[in-house]
């Protein structure tokens, strides 16, 4: 009887190291997501933030690239006309740090072009986008983007390619 009770007394014992380890690494990996996102502070009420944590690159690679936000939000359309969001993003400075944050702006309407759709044809989810913004590469810091709830960020990351001579004419 006294085996019994040292064995569940070390089975509780593991459990809880256990349970106590998984917290702990839990906690160590939300926070490990970006060494600097840190001074960001957490989105106000009615915001939600998003953090873009691009692949690392040399100074000098840097240079060759170039990432464009995109505000908007996913919604039924008809699947004919163009559609656009009127959101667009502003750059703000982190007051005290010397980092940029972005803030999604503007009016939550949506303009379109006017044609008629076929009748009976169903509605078509997608992503409407607002106004983008092309920002420098900066593999060092987190792109931190505040938007209303209900929004969403997309971004793309474009390269340059090979420079070319003009002609003298």
């Amino acid at each position: 009887m006294l085996k019994v009770s040292k064995g569940r007394q070390m089975i509780k014992i593991i459990f809880s190291s256990m349970i106590v380890f998984l917290a702990l690494f839990s906690v160590q990996a939300c926070a490990a997501v970006h060494p600097e996102l840190k001074p960001f502070p957490a989105a106000e009420q009615g915001m939600e933030r998003f953090v873009v944590v691009l692949p690392d690159k040399t100074r000098a690679e840097e240079v060759d690239f170039k990432v464009e936000l995109i505000p908007g939000k996913t919604m039924l359309t008809d699947g004919v006309n163009q559609m656009r969001h009127g959101s667009s993003i502003e750059a703000r400075p982190l007051a005290g740090w010397g980092y940029t944050f972005y803030e999604v702006t503007g009016q939550d309407t949506t303009m379109s072009t006017m044609m008629a759709a076929p009748e009976g044809r169903e509605k078509v989810e997608q992503f409407v986008s607002g106004t983008p913004l092309l920002i420098r590469y900066n593999s060092r810091l987190p792109i931190v983007v505040y938007a209303p709830e209900g929004y969403e960020i997309k971004y793309r990351i474009w390269t340059a390619g090979d420079t070319g001579n003009a002609d003298k004419k």
